[in-house]
């Protein structure tokens, strides 16, 4: 019992060196924005953690009360090392507040390559309030706005960039979705936000029914409607409906029909395929009404 506690004391006293901590006594940073997803980068990382271990230490801070620690930084780490079947990793231990670590959280993820626009929505917002809530139990929205400033300097997006961002924070999951995927643009989604669950809920069935998503001057129009109290599900149901000046008529063909043809190809290739199956077939037809002709 006595080594124990011996070992606990040497972890929450370490500053400045790694010490190996077991994963199971790693916990997520309670409303951390960022996803860890199963992707190739992901995978690759598990691939470097089998064969090399984890190089780089994690940032942890103690829980209190316990002999667990919360991940401030180096959670794809975590779950790759997980993956891995490693069962200790490096870690430097920082005692912090809260509001200390939930900025340091967001610090240390911000500079990665792929962030998607609700990791950044829900980062951006947890360091405003962190922020604005340091030295004081209720931030006022002077104090809010001086954060949002401060973050737009350190990571380079205008204040108004930031607070766009920050709205989205109010859009229900599915439409979040969207906009991680690249259907629905920043100032859309920004319009959105503004509108209640309810009323976010009919877009995304309209959505689902039209097969679209609202251009940014649907989005504004649903805004404004909500804003004066008249916006209802036939409203949204309208807007939708309608063709919007850069739709063009398509043609959707399932991709398991065609995958027989060209097991192999990629999106880029099966289009080229078709494309060259139609001009195939055009010439074929020519021939053959040329010779009904004769």
């Amino acid at each position: 019992m006595q080594d124990t506690k011996k070992e606990g004391d040497k972890m929450k006293n370490t500053m400045k060196k790694p010490v190996a901590i077991p994963v199971e006594k790693l916990r997520p940073f309670a409303g951390h924005p960022f996803k860890v997803r199963g992707d190739a980068e992901m995978n690759t990382l598990i691939e470097s953690i089998q064969a090399q271990g984890v190089l780089s230490p994690l940032i942890v801070r103690p829980i209190e009360n316990t002999d667990e620690y919360e991940v401030i930084s180096g959670h794809r780490r975590l779950h790759a090392a997980q993956k891995a079947g490693i069962t200790e990793v490096p870690a430097l231990i920082y005692a912090l507040d809260w509001d200390a670590a939930a900025i340091a959280v967001v610090d240390s993820n911000l500079h990665r390559e792929h962030i998607l626009p609700s990791e950044k929505a829900f980062a951006y917002k947890l360091k405003r309030d962190a922020m604005a809530h340091q030295g004081r139990t209720s931030p006022q929205l002077g104090e809010k706005l001086l954060t949002v400033e401060k973050i737009g300097v350190e990571t380079g997006d205008s204040k108004n960039q930031v607070l766009r961002y920050i709205r989205l924070t109010h859009l229900i999951p599915e439409l979040l979705d969207l906009m991680d995927e690249g259907k629905i643009a920043l100032m859309v989604g920004e319009a959105l936000s503004y509108l209640g669950d309810k009323e976010q809920y009919a877009v995304l069935e309209q959505c689902e029914v039209n097969d679209c998503t609202p251009s940014y001057a649907q989005a504004v129009e649903m805004k404004k409607r909500y804003q004066g109290g008249n916006l209802t599900a036939d409203d949204i149901s309208e807007i939708l409906s309608r063709e919007k000046a850069n739709q063009r008529e398509m043609i959707k063909i399932p991709t398991e029909k065609i995958r027989k043809y060209a097991p192999n190809a990629d999106a880029k290739q099966l289009e080229d395929f078709i494309l060259k199956a139609c001009e195939h077939y055009r010439k074929f037809l020519i021939r053959q009404r040329n010779r009904d002709e004769r």
